[in-house]
């Protein structure tokens, strides 16, 4: 028991030293520590952060743990992995391309609406995030099938809306963080993880489809991908 605490501890002190590091980082980059563009980010990024451990911690404890995972230890192929590597990737582009766009004038800055925008699309980001969390025990970032948990299909909530809204989530994130920091360059790499997210989609559908008893009907059940009566 002590140890577990211990090392749940260790996760929230290194979530918070990243959280607040990212943070710091973004508004150094921009070379303006009262960039209030970032400021907002950051709030926002710290809070959320803060907000899913805790209430994974205390709500889903077993989901905390699966979401620690490493890629690569769940048995997921070389294709997704890759693909998961890329989305990192992305994100620390983006998080090091946004500030040093505002910063030089690589690109034309993006206008004040956009960054209201990007507000309204962020806090719409966090939302379908908790919610895939909070009604999918088994939101697991590695694409694989969770024997030793008891995986089933979740067609409520959140899922009975979208079959991915994680990746709905993320992509309102990635694409309104760069609209409230005004980056143009930002949104390119924004984009482009969108991108890689809906690559991703298909291989998982494809592995859940497959192995996942019940999955076949819930494509059936739940039309749309990512956005409702679109795709």
């Amino acid at each position: 028991m002590r140890s577990t605490r211990i090392i749940t501890g260790l996760v929230f002190v290194a979530a918070g030293a990243y959280a607040l590091g990212l943070t710091a980082l973004l508004l150094w980059l921009s070379g303006d520590w009262r960039w209030v563009e970032g400021w907002i980010f950051g709030v926002w990024w710290v809070s959320f952060m803060a907000a899913i451990l805790l209430w994974l911690h205390y709500k889903d404890p077993a989901l905390l743990a699966e979401r620690m995972r490493m890629p690569g230890s769940g048995g997921e192929s070389h294709a997704d992995m890759a693909i998961l590597i890329g989305v990192k990737a992305g994100f620390i582009a983006w998080i090091f391309l946004s500030p040093l766009d505002v910063r030089f004038g690589w690109l034309p800055r993006l206008p004040l609406w956009g960054e209201v925008c990007g507000c309204i699309l962020l806090l719409g980001g966090s939302f379908f995030a908790f919610r895939a969390l909070a009604d999918n025990t088994f939101a697991s970032p590695l694409v694989r099938i969770q024997t030793e948990r008891g995986q089933h299909v979740i067609d409520t909530g959140a899922y009975g809306f979208v079959r991915h809204p994680m990746y709905l989530g993320a992509s309102l994130v990635f694409v309104g963080g760069a609209l409230l920091l005004g980056s143009l360059c930002g949104l390119l790499v924004g984009l482009a993880m969108v991108g890689l997210l809906i690559l991703r989609i298909f291989g998982e559908e494809k592995l859940l489809a497959r192995d996942l008893e019940g999955y076949k009907e819930y494509l059936q059940k739940v039309r749309y991908r990512l956005v409702p009566h679109v795709w």
